[in-house]
């Protein structure tokens, strides 16, 4: 705690008098680009990796980056998703998981995880990731399986989010993206899923085209009235 206090009072000695215009402009509401949903853990800061600024990104986090299905569960998840979506009317939306995720080592050893009801409960709606390993990838062995729990978890997310109304109606007409992304603690690297490809492809700086998780737009968002 004392750790925590020593650094508000640097933030508000050192960080805040060089930022004050932008503070005193978030004052007064917000407008975020993107919605980014990643895990609880408390080894992934998505506004230091991304070096984003207060205000640039909406953060949700909870343990294992995941989004019920719509009407399975009403949860606070859902409730952000569709408050970024109404109100906020962001144009991303990232699905984030990690290495290492120790949501995705439960999945393998539930058993580990049995003291834990609720989170036992939680980590059933990553159930479609283990469930999709142990049929398609069966000679995986250890850090391998983790890996690909850890894919599969996030593409098994991305699929939740597209039963969201808001979401799915968003998408139809163009104006908001989805992305779903694998961040490597240890080496600071980043992994974004290609739907057309259905891999996770390195990040590449110097290209300009980022791999998308989203569907073809099927309606304009601007609609024209007949003549």
């Amino acid at each position: 705690m004392e750790r925590l206090l020593e650094g508000f009072d640097h933030f508000r000695r050192n960080v805040f008098p060089e930022q004050r215009e932008l503070f005193e402009k978030l004052a007064t509401g917000q407008n975020p680009h993107t919605l980014f949903i990643t895990c609880a853990d408390s080894r992934v800061m998505p506004e230091m990796i991304f070096s984003a600024v207060p205000g640039d990104i909406f953060v949700y986090r909870n343990i294992g980056n995941i989004v019920p299905p719509y009407a399975q569960h009403v949860s606070g998840v859902v409730a952000a998703i569709e408050y970024a979506m109404k109100v906020l009317q962001v144009r991303h939306i990232v699905i984030c998981g990690h290495s290492d995720c120790g949501a995705m080592k439960a999945l393998q050893a539930p058993a580990k995880i049995a003291h834990m009801p609720s989170v036992a409960a939680w980590l059933k709606h990553a159930d479609v990731a283990r469930y999709v390993v142990a049929e398609n990838c069966p000679s995986l062995h250890g850090d391998e399986v983790l890996k690909r729990l850890t894919e599969e978890n996030v593409i098994g997310q991305l699929e939740h989010l597209r039963t969201l109304p808001a979401v799915a109606a968003a998408m139809a007409n163009g104006s908001v993206s989805i992305h779903g992304w694998i961040y490597d603690i240890a080496q600071a690297e980043l992994r974004m899923f290609d739907a057309v490809t259905g891999q996770f492809l390195p990040f590449d700086p110097a290209s300009r085209e980022v791999p998308e998780a989203t569907p073809h737009a099927r309606f304009a968002m601007a609609m024209t009235p007949a003549a």
